[in-house]
């Protein structure tokens, strides 16, 4: 934590840890993502998983493939608060239930259209499946020895994001400088695919809402991160909305930030 009061240009002073998460020594998916609670109460952070499908054993996957969360008041220590997630990335609270949603990237090595990354509510105690079964209770195989009574709690995802779309960031729009069919819905960065043929993602996407669920398929948002030969000039990763309503895109292949300016209303 550093030192901030609001209105201050920079941060000064050195930063306090406050509190540890899961790393070394193997720390797979090693980036992490977090959020404050509504009521600043609570900090949730996701950790990915340290493997495809727990091939490098469960006890390194303690505390992985899931969300945690953090108490700022009390003293006590952080808790898992859904687990079963492989990668789960960018995280936002839908404006409409309040409840905490998340993109999460799934497994590889089963095919190219499987498995659908997604996008999901998330509830408290809840297990997603990962490493034995996906999408719900479909059973993977590959992982041994298997835990029926964990595939019978899993719980399926709200919303398909593609195969291999390696969707990130997630952010709803909660503004009212884009377009009105925008407000309520969602946006998600999508990296891309390493090992599909064609290539998936590669673009930010946006998803509409209401009544706190999605309602429509997933529209191309941002796109040309491709080039005619199939070359990434970019990669999508976090998502943002600036205090103009405007939509801020991380690149980490073209070392940018992108801004999506709202467009210009007319003059009366």
């Amino acid at each position: 934590t550093y030192g901030y009061k609001t209105g201050q240009i920079s941060v000064t002073g050195p930063g306090k840890k406050a509190f540890d998460l899961p790393g070394g020594p193997i720390n797979h998916h090693w980036t992490k993502n977090i959020i404050l609670s509504k009521d600043g109460t609570r900090l949730y952070a996701t950790v990915g998983s340290n493997s495809n499908v727990g091939e490098n054993g469960m006890a390194a996957e303690a505390e992985r493939a899931s969300i945690l969360v953090f108490p700022l008041t009390g003293g006590s220590t952080g808790k898992v608060f859904a687990s079963g997630l492989r990668n789960p990335n960018g995280m936002d609270f839908e404006p409409t239930t309040g409840a905490l949603w998340t993109a999460v990237n799934e497994r590889d090595e089963i095919g190219p259209d499987l498995v659908p990354d997604y996008m999901t509510s998330v509830t408290k105690g809840a297990f997603y499946g990962w490493p034995y079964s996906y999408y719900g209770q479909t059973i993977d195989e590959r992982v041994q020895p298997q835990r029926p009574d964990l595939v019978a709690k899993a719980i399926k995802p709200d919303y398909a994001l593609g195969p291999h779309t390696a969707s990130l960031g997630l952010t709803f729009y909660k503004a009212d400088a884009f377009p009105e069919k925008y407000h309520g819905g969602v946006f998600v960065g999508q990296h891309g695919s390493w090992n599909r043929r064609p290539l998936n993602g590669y673009r930010v996407v946006f998803v509409p809402f209401a009544n706190g669920k999605p309602t429509g398929p997933a529209e191309v948002f941002l796109g040309g991160f491709l080039n005619d030969k199939g070359q990434a000039q970019g990669r999508p990763v976090g998502v943002a909305v600036d205090q103009t309503g405007s939509l801020l895109v991380a690149d980490d292949a073209g070392n940018s930030v992108w801004r999506v300016e709202a467009p210009a209303k007319p003059a009366p």
